[in-house]
């Protein structure tokens, strides 16, 4: 009887967890010795491969550039028809291989090493010509692949993938790679913004409303529904921020059926308001709301002066939420 696709599935996911967890075995002293060595090189990672290997190169180029380790990815059959003139003086070269035995690797290592680069071997058998070629290696052995015929790139893809990873990570550790660095290299996109956008870059196209503490009630309901922000501002004469009058604030006052011809606006604001200073990232101002429940935040400068406000849709049509 055939084993159903969830069966089928379910393997898959089995065999290269397994893979994963096998690469633990493969951090050692020999891992740590290419951590060093990328890390105290000055010049750049160049990363080779061919089939398979090629594009999961690819992909490790691409995150080692994001986070701190200046990469470039060299196909190895493109080297040894030109692109070798993309290898500097003090670059490192990985070359990734499962085999290690491939024709075009058998080609491109040796004259790698004729240019004194240093050459690391990601590779799934240390006894091929590439490991006994490389001046270091990262072991990426996996016992088989979740291909039924144990034939077609899976969990050695993986490994690959997954030690790509961990090489990224300890470098990053190792050089003090903070959230900010990572923010110079991913400025576009709703990350980006979640790194790099600020409030000041937000609220300017807000109305302002503000009333005074003796603004009528009529005159701060008024004020709220031109603002379009479901608030308003009570403001001292200096523009210092007083309180804040909010849509709800009106709705409560209206069930309670006070007498609203005498109500002023300092008879229903909410004194101490959130506030934040247009220097906040954006994403920050967004867990004040949230942590205070609230839709709005005040935005003052230092000297608690008024400048505008930001609410809550602000910061979703952003894509901060």
């Amino acid at each position: 009887m055939n084993p159903s696709v969830k069966e089928i599935a379910l393997k898959t996911i089995e065999i290269e967890a397994e893979s994963v967890r096998h690469l633990s075995n493969f951090i050692d002293e020999s891992f740590n010795s290419v951590v060093a060595l990328i890390h105290n090189c000055n010049g750049r990672v160049v990363v080779s491969g061919i089939g398979k290997s090629a594009v999961v190169g690819q992909k490790i180029v691409a995150t080692l550039n994001s986070t701190g380790t200046p990469s470039l990815f060299m196909h190895a059959a493109d080297a040894i028809h030109g692109d070798l003139g993309m290898i500097q003086q003090n670059d490192v070269v990985i070359v990734i291989s499962k085999s290690g035995e491939s024709p075009e690797i058998k080609v491109l290592v040796p004259l790698v090493k004729t240019f004194g680069n240093k050459v690391v071997a990601m590779v799934g058998n240390i006894n091929s010509f590439l490991a006994k070629q490389a001046d270091y290696i990262i072991n990426t052995t996996v016992e088989t692949e979740a291909c039924p015929n144990n034939l077609a790139p899976t969990s050695s893809t993986t490994a690959q993938m997954v030690m790509g990873d961990v090489l990224a990570v300890s470098l990053m550790t190792v050089s003090g790679f903070t959230g900010k660095d990572f923010a110079k290299y991913h400025p576009g996109g709703n990350l980006g913004k979640r790194l790099f956008l600020k409030v000041s870059n937000v609220y300017v196209n807000n109305e302002k409303p503000s009333v005074t503490a003796e603004t009528s009630l009529k005159e701060a309901i008024i004020s709220i529904s031109k603002g379009r922000l479901g608030a308003t501002v009570v403001t001292d004469t200096d523009n210092s921020v007083a309180g804040i009058i909010t849509d709800g604030d009106i709705r409560r006052l209206l069930e309670n059926g006070d007498d609203l011809n005498t109500i002023k606006a300092k008879d229903i604001c909410s004194a101490n308001p959130k506030t934040a200073l247009p220097e906040m990232l954006a994403v920050e101002a967004f867990e004040l709301l949230k942590a205070n429940d609230i839709s709005q935040l005040v935005i003052a400068d230092e000297a608690n002066k008024y400048l505008g406000m930001l609410h809550l849709h602000d910061l979703i049509r952003e894509g901060i939420f």
